[in-house]
């Protein structure tokens, strides 16, 4: 188990059939236990109108999503009580967020007609460097991103600023009770309420996103998922944006998700203006980074971590997530890409940021180098932990992984 430091882990744990449990948590679960009710779509949809005074969900496509996703946690995710409730306020939050969403597109209609000028789309795998990449670009003051406390509500709460105070406030109470949970996740992959985070949470509004089968064992609905026409939730996505910046001078915007990845040609359709950032790093170093990650996850809502089985799904989904992009990438117009090396970007970052500006049109200037310098200064690498990882513990190998893998590593970058 990982050693902690003030509450901070100094290295994660590989030990991951047991989660690190702060002692108030075992005591709620083995408490709470006998207690385990299901959940039910249609509650937790009454919850969340009773909340926000909202019952539009606009045409209610999101429904079908939202009931596959609850049948899916019920009958597989094996939650622990406080794991049921984590993810129970978890969905009443976005459905909530997205009846506050809707009910801004409806009372502001002509936002859907505004145009995004420019929109770098960060689209790499897992663990290539695309929060790095994310984070150095939306230091520049001219770039849009979202935030981690937007994605609690695209729109601000009742009463609140256009500063979005009362969300902020939330967002912070979110990441010290996240940290406090699960360290070694934070110490993977950081929630910080203030700082860029991926759109995949907008997404998450809608119930169409890869983000629940990378914290919960879903796959059924992960099975479903990938069978689905993405279109409505990335136009929804894009109403988002604009609404985030009605009123505003932002023209530009950079987004980020692995989640891109898998659904690259519906990215395209929505966003024609977009400039696709493919981030690449050896996958026999990504994946077992990433499958590390999934397995953290799954600890802080079960008890049940089968390492098996998330390398078994993770693989797959792996290998159909980078024969996507590069079956889109070949019928697409080649301008619209820019290839970043994971080690290119760790030496030498500021080169490959010019590189991106200078394809996607925009003028790096002394304040974006300036702005990158200083967020790069301010996120060292381990600052929450050392993530540890090993590609055994999952049960595969090298060979096997390069088996399924090889035909991406044999690829140059453009």
């Amino acid at each position: 188990m990982g050693t902690t430091i003030f509450g901070k882990v100094a290295t994660t744990s590989l030990d991951y059939a047991h989660p690190r449990r702060p002692l108030p948590v075992r005591l709620f679960n083995r408490v709470a236990r006998a207690r385990w009710r299901p959940l039910y779509a249609e509650h937790l949809l009454d919850r969340a109108r009773r909340a926000t005074g909202l019952s539009d969900l606009g045409d209610e496509w999101i429904l079908e999503p939202l009931r596959v996703l609850v049948e899916s946690i019920n009958e597989e995710a094996n939650l622990h009580p406080l794991g049921r409730l984590i993810q129970a306020r978890r969905i009443e939050g976005l459905l909530a967020a997205h009846l506050r969403t809707r009910a801004a597109l409806a009372a502001h209609p002509r936002i859907r007609d505004e145009k995004i000028e420019r929109i770098i789309v960060i689209a790499g795998l897992q663990r290539t460097g695309t929060t790095t990449l994310h984070r150095l670009i939306a230091a520049d003051r001219r770039i849009r991103a979202m935030h981690s406390w937007e994605a609690l509500s695209p729109v601000p709460f009742p009463g609140d600023s256009h500063k979005g105070d009362s969300c902020r406030d939330k967002a912070k109470r979110a990441q010290k009770m996240f940290g406090y949970l699960s360290p070694d996740f934070f110490a993977v992959h950081p929630i910080e309420y203030d700082a860029p985070e991926e759109d995949i949470l907008l997404l998450d509004h809608c119930f169409m996103s890869q983000s629940w089968e990378a914290l919960l064992r879903v796959p059924s609905y992960a099975k479903w998922l990938e069978s689905q026409d993405h279109e409505r939730a990335y136009r929804y996505l894009e109403d988002v944006l604009k609404l985030m910046v009605r009123g505003g001078q932002e023209t530009s915007w950079v987004i980020k998700s692995p989640h891109h990845a898998e659904y690259l040609d519906v990215v395209l359709e929505v966003f024609p203006q977009a400039h696709v950032v493919l981030t690449h790093r050896d996958p026999l170093v990504a994946t077992p980074s990433f499958l590390s990650m999934v397995a953290h996850g799954w600890g802080l809502s079960s008890d049940v971590i089968d390492t098996g089985e998330i390398a078994s799904h993770w693989v797959a989904k792996i290998e159909r997530m980078m024969r996507r992009v590069l079956a889109v990438r070949e019928a697409a117009d080649p301008a619209r890409f820019i290839d970043v090396s994971y080690d290119d970007l760790v030496q030498n970052p500021i080169d490959e940021l010019v590189r991106i500006y200078e394809r996607a049109g925009i003028e790096f200037d002394e304040g974006a180098r300036k702005s990158a310098e200083a967020t790069s200064r301010a996120n060292p690498q381990h600052r929450y932990g050392r993530h540890r990882y090993d590609l055994e513990r999952f049960g595969l190998s090298r060979d096997a992984l390069d088996e399924r893998l090889g035909f991406y590593r044999q690829r140059p970058v453009k």
